[in-house]
């Protein structure tokens, strides 16, 4: 029997997880890498090192590969429809992907199939922006470059019209968005295979420290049962309307006034996920892999009441492993997951998951983890 060979292209932390995932299953991977170093380059044993954004180096790594699948959205919309064209299997496929690499056509397709969004347009200068304010509540104004950006970079939260050039020295279309006055952020995460079954895990709430995912909790506390179910069904809608195979993150503001809006959509392993590698019967990376190959998906449903994940950020402590000792021996069931990533303040180099009945006593523990391993807190 032949196991198929799953193409992932980048290296990342992602890329390395879901080559996890699929080692129990006995699947092949192969990896393009831009370098040796990078985090899955170091455990996965057919790794090419190669420039994504370079068609050519595209084709002679998709050789041999039964699918190919992403460990981020950066690869050009036109060589992924010339590898499809070459009868190359991509999932998600080029007219889905699009919707997370451009923000713009990610706006103007969730506003064509009804999905609630904060409101925005496309503006062409700073004064574009100060008409856009005006329609609205005025300022603040949130900007972002329409590709490229990814854990707060290529975001701008601006005040004024002088503040609001900073944006355009990019050189590529800014969409800008209202503000919301939001109580949280939420993420509904659902994996779609290619025959059309797809399954959701529950509504986090995901909390962000400086742009940045610091803590999520599963299922988001709290939270009113219809309103959990409206984003299941929403992001359910989004993966179907859109083509999405594999893993979906859609990323939600809940407002103060009981909606919830889309924030930014994600075709791959997400961070408010990683939860489900110790939390969910089956973890995303696992779907994620079983969809792409167009297997039966396993299932998502929670193994504890509670589940919290708290990514571990680089400081001024470089030797994280010295913390083990003192982490594991005070919290026997906690899961530490590290990325092989030299560290460096502000990077993400792990996260911690817990899991229990009582939500308080989980999140100090995984809090505690990830703090003592940043080295933040000495006992």
């Amino acid at each position: 029997m032949t196991f198929p060979v799953v193409g992932m292209v980048g290296g990342g932390q992602l890329a390395r997880m879901t080559h996890e995932a699929g080692i129990p299953l006995g699947l092949k991977f192969k990896l393009l890498s831009d370098t040796p170093q990078d985090s899955a380059a170091q455990v996965v044993a057919d790794v090419v090192v190669g420039d994504y954004r370079d068609l050519d180096t595209l084709r002679a790594f998709a050789q041999g590969c039964d699918v190919i699948t992403f460990d981020h959205e950066h690869v050009p919309t036109e060589h992924l429809r010339a590898l499809e064209a070459e009868g190359i299997p991509v999932r998600p496929g080029p007219d889905a992907l699009v919707h997370a690499q451009d923000k713009g056509v990610m706006r103007a397709r969730l506003d064509a199939i009804g999905v609630p969004c904060p409101r925005h347009r496309i503006v062409a200068d700073p004064a574009d922006v100060v008409r856009f304010a005006a329609e609205g509540d005025g300022f603040p104004v949130v900007l972002k470059t329409v590709r490229g950006g990814y854990d707060g970079k290529g975001v701008w939260v601006v005040e004024t019209a002088e503040e609001a050039a900073e944006p355009f020295r990019a050189g590529v279309p800014v969409l800008a968005e209202e503000k919301v006055d939001f109580v949280r952020e939420l993420a509904a995460n659902v994996v779609r295979s290619p025959h059309g079954q797809a399954v959701t895990y529950p509504v986090v709430e995901s909390i962000q420290v400086g742009g940045v995912c610091d803590t999520v909790i599963a299922p988001a506390p709290d939270l009113p049962e219809e309103l959990s179910l409206q984003a299941q069904e929403l992001a359910l809608t989004v993966a179907e309307e859109l083509g999405v195979v594999g893993h979906l993150a859609v990323e939600l503001f809940q407002t103060r006034d009981g909606r919830i809006l889309v924030n930014e959509l994600a075709m791959r392993p997400h961070n408010s996920g990683h939860w489900t590698q110790d939390g969910a019967v089956t973890s995303q990376f696992a779907n994620h892999v079983r969809a792409v190959l167009d297997l039966p998906l396993g299932d998502p449903r929670p193994r504890a009441p509670w589940t919290v994940m708290a990514n571990v950020l680089g400081g001024d402590y470089p030797d994280m492993y010295a913390a083990y000792l003192h982490c594991m021996a005070r919290d026997p069931q906690l899961k530490i997951h590290m990325y092989g990533k030299d560290v460096k303040p502000g990077r993400k180099v792990g996260h911690v998951t817990v899991y229990g009945d009582d939500l308080a006593e989980v999140r100090e523990r995984a809090r505690h983890a990830a703090d003592y391993l940043r080295g933040t807190i000495t006992e």
